[in-house]
């Protein structure tokens, strides 16, 4: 696989993943600095390792999940958040990941990544933790 064509397969998954809207903008808002810095992440995170048949997305999504717990990254946990959503995590399977993340990362790795997942849900899935008569 050429370079081109890990970026063109990488582009094709993050905007899958990520949509459309998140992945313009990241591109727009690439400066002369950080050109270079976002092909190195469509090419390798994206069309490198996401394009493998090795897992299925969903379960790359999980695993992006609690590392994003671990390693105490919310911007990219609520990005991974609404991927996760958005190539068919449950939000079952999304408490459970972030159950399993606070045991073994912390509890307040846990408070945070809670709070993270329900703002992220409010938005995508407000019948899940939107409390009965505030909808």
């Amino acid at each position: 696989m050429t370079t081109n064509d890990r970026f063109e397969a990488g582009q094709k998954m993050r905007r899958q993943v990520l949509g459309d809207e998140y992945v313009d903008a990241s591109l727009t808002r690439a400066t002369d600095f950080s050109r270079e810095f976002q092909q190195l992440v469509t090419e390798y995170c994206w069309g490198t390792i996401w394009t493998r048949d090795g897992l299925p997305d969903q379960t790359r999504s999980l695993l992006n999940i609690v590392m994003m717990v671990a390693l105490n990254r919310p911007h990219e946990l609520e990005l991974h958040l609404r991927g996760a959503r958005r190539n068919g995590v449950t939000v079952d399977e999304i408490k459970e990941a972030l159950l399993q993340a606070t045991i073994y990362t912390g509890v307040p790795a846990g408070v945070d990544a809670f709070r993270i997942a329900a703002k992220v849900l409010a938005e995508t899935d407000p019948e899940v933790v939107v409390p009965r008569g505030q909808a």
